[in-house]
């Protein structure tokens, strides 16, 4: 029995082409052609291009392309694929395509899920409106505003006190700030003389001749002397005092 080769320069004596003809028609190089009638189809490119250089030299040679291809198949061809598949790739063959049909049962597992999906919506809306009826206290809440009056504070008056220098004339006062501060208005023979704070640390002097009114906060931080004598503190820590010296 003949190889691949061997028919195919069989068919080809007797189809009465040369080598070099057959080249011509089907634009495959002589040498190919050759190599190919010898058996030897390891210069092709492999197994696509070899089947196909079979089908082009089928018809020309009085042979039939399909028969080439499997005799070359199983000859040469190291695919592990059924004919079928073989024949179909080269287009001998058309593979049919398998129709695949809906299944019933993909449109009803769809159909359950959205409906398990309402029942759940429904449920926790149902849920939420228990929720907030529940909450809701249907007897509104009197709310009763008290306008609370505002409590007057008691604000203590001035101390006036009078205190004579008896045997002297004229007057004169010395203030020093030694244990705090304080606000102090000066008022000599009718006039004022000073007004306004005394910081700690600070003193001041003054004269007159009939009478010094003095009125300030916070005696107790204060020390007094009147016509060279220290009085004693003339009031309370933050207190506010008037004395009157003649």
């Amino acid at each position: 029995m003949m190889n691949l080769g061997e028919l195919l320069q069989s068919a080809r004596e007797e189809s009465r082409l040369s080598i070099n003809d057959l080249s011509d028609v089907t634009s495959i190089r002589a040498g190919l052609l050759s190599q190919m009638e010898e058996n030897d189809f390891s210069h092709c490119g492999g197994d696509i291009y070899a089947r196909g250089h079979l089908r082009n030299i089928a018809p020309l040679i009085g042979l039939d392309a399909a028969k080439l291809i499997e005799i070359y198949n199983q000859e040469h061809s190291v695919e592990s694929r059924s004919l079928n598949d073989l024949l179909a790739e080269n287009n001998v063959t058309k593979v049919p395509i398998e129709k695949k049909s809906i299944s019933w049962k993909t449109p009803a597992t769809i159909s359950l899920f959205v409906l398990a999906v309402f029942i759940v919506v429904q449920v926790v809306i149902s849920n939420s409106n228990s929720s907030s009826l529940a909450d809701t206290d249907p007897t509104p809440a009197a709310t009763a505003s008290t306008s609370a009056s505002p409590t007057p504070v008691a604000t203590e008056s001035p101390t006036v006190e009078t205190t004579v220098a008896p045997g002297v004339t004229g007057v004169k006062m010395e203030i020093a700030a030694t244990r705090g501060n304080s606000r102090i208005h000066i008022v000599a023979d009718g006039k004022t003389l000073e007004k306004g704070s005394l910081f700690q640390g600070e003193s001041r002097s003054f004269e007159a001749t009939t009478s010094i009114s003095i009125y300030f906060s916070n005696p107790a931080g204060l020390d007094v002397t009147v016509n060279g004598e220290l009085l004693a503190p003339l009031g309370g820590q933050n207190e506010e005092v008037r004395r009157t010296f003649r």
